[in-house]
């Protein structure tokens, strides 16, 4: 499989995109007004303790206050008289105005403040440093057992204070002690610098930040699988060679600088994907479709075989669409990096081993993801739930505002409701006041509407109400805005 990563930068945003096989599969935006805080530790102050969610909410210096759950404050668990491992409550583990060392393990999203926790931890590009645990851990993604326990053994053998633990990233496959022991000593610098800072700094103060967009792209990459890294900025290219020749040499020679005119994104025909990422309906090759629609609590994803009719009989039909459709939907969820709950409904299959077979498919095709994921069975009603882990906005909250229009709602109304509304508005001022006429502030459509296919109308509507009605276009306005004015 041909894998490789475009990355361009401008002074006020930096993307990257996966391309595999020439299909963008994964594109992350960082913006210097909006940078994200996944990772980023910082000293806060609690404010409230709710007993009853057993949580707490920290100022951590941004608009909304950060939710921290008790599973996520270190040392929330104790061994009971019983030799059980129970929680501790809330109560016991913080109170309000206390000071307390947070890491944000979700970016703020919609209306919802940060996700944090006080288990800090650091990364590097095989470890993940956990200052407050001493376990080892090692990435389900190394799956040769054998390969396992000899890391986990590497790892043991080389940390220096056994009260701290790591976990093996999967990029630490196959690797030396010598590049283990090198990170770890990287990682013991970092945390040093924290601690330091956490004694000194103020309350809503940023103590670490993770590496910019590129440079984390490149220490996060996985084994030998990207061929090729395209950067159409020079000093970020510059920048790039040097971290990969003292963190990740093996890359460094599959770095290039990109200094064509034509933007490297629209010569890989890249813009044209995002902004086919931003639309509901996903076409497939077969000629069916996908209708995804993104809320606040879930997504749900509509599978419809379209214009596909098949060669054979209707459940081949299906059967073949939903097995492509598990494709696209995998490819989907990573492009417009949709997380949370997501429902998927496939058309109705009557054969159980084409329902195992797709359910197979999509699993297989998620194992491509970085997020973590998890897939039920085909439910009662013919449904797939699963979940993927969010920690960013998706593409579209990233690149997409609500409508001013349809206000969030994905419809707008008639010009015809509209002017029924602006009719019981204007019965409705007559009857309450005294006035001589009624001015009418809309958008030209509805004045256009009034005017020309429904002229008789208006002129019903004056007498009835007794008043002359005058119309006036206002360019700006959207079809849902009007204003009635009384002389």
């Amino acid at each position: 499989m041909s894998e490789e990563l475009l990355i361009n930068v401008t002074p006020q945003e930096t993307r990257v995109a996966t391309v595999e096989n020439g299909m963008l599969t994964e594109v992350w935006i960082e913006r210097a007004q909006k940078v994200g805080l996944v990772g980023s530790v910082f000293k806060g102050t609690v404010r409230r303790v709710l007993p009853g969610m057993e949580a707490a909410f920290v100022d951590i210096g941004l608009e909304k206050a950060a939710f921290l759950h008790v599973s996520d404050i270190a040392g929330s668990t104790e061994v009971n008289a019983d030799g059980e491992k129970v929680a501790k409550s809330i109560n016991r583990m913080l109170h309000e105005g206390e000071k307390i060392a947070v890491q944000v393990v979700k970016d703020p999203l919609g209306t919802k403040g940060a996700r944090v926790t006080s288990n800090l931890t650091a990364p590097s590009r095989y470890l993940v440093m956990m200052p407050f645990e001493n376990s080892i851990g090692v990435s389900v993604k190394i799956e040769a057992e054998e390969e396992r326990d000899r890391l986990r053994d590497l790892v043991a053998e080389l940390r220096e204070d056994e009260s701290c633990g790591y976990i093996v990233r999967t990029a630490a496959e196959g690797c030396d002690a010598d590049a283990l022991a090198a990170d770890m000593r990287y990682l013991a610098k970092v945390w040093n610098g924290i601690k330091t800072q956490l004694s000194s700094a103020p309350s809503g103060h940023v103590i670490f930040r993770d590496s910019p967009l590129v440079l984390r792209t490149l220490r996060d990459i996985r084994g030998p699988s990207i061929e090729r890294i395209r950067i159409d900025s020079r000093e970020t290219f510059k920048n790039s060679i040097e971290f990969c020749q003292e963190y990740v040499p093996e890359l460094a020679e599959r770095i290039e600088h990109y200094p064509g005119e034509r933007p490297i994104f629209d010569l890989h025909g890249i813009e044209d994907e995002i902004e086919r990422a931003l639309n509901k309906k996903v076409p497939l090759k077969s000629g069916g479709h996908l209708v995804i629609d993104q809320t606040e609590s879930m997504t749900t994803i509509d599978v419809n075989t379209g214009a596909f009719v098949g060669r054979h009989n209707l459940e081949e039909t299906i059967f073949k669409t939903n097995l492509e459709s598990a494709q696209a939907i995998a490819r989907q969820l990573r492009l417009r990096n949709l997380g949370g709950i997501v429902i998927i409904d496939f058309i109705d299959m009557q054969v159980a081993d084409h329902r195992r077979q797709v359910l197979r498919a999509l699993e297989k095709a998620l194992e491509k993801d970085h997020a973590k994921t998890q897939v039920s069975d085909v439910s009662a009603l013919g449904l797939v739930e699963m979940t993927r882990k969010r920690t960013r906005e998706s593409l579209e909250q990233v690149l997409c505002t609500e409508c001013m229009a349809c206000h969030g709602r994905g419809m707008t109304k008639t010009l015809e409701t509209v002017v029924f509304e602006i009719t019981r508005e204007i019965i409705r001022q007559v009857r309450q006041f005294d006035i001589e006429s009624v001015t009418v502030l809309a958008s030209t459509d509805i004045v256009e509407w009034f005017t020309e296919e429904r002229s008789d109308d208006l002129a019903l509507l004056e007498d009835f109400v007794d008043v002359p009605i005058r119309l006036q276009g206002e360019q700006m306005y959207t079809r849902e805005q009007y204003d009635v004015v009384l002389k």
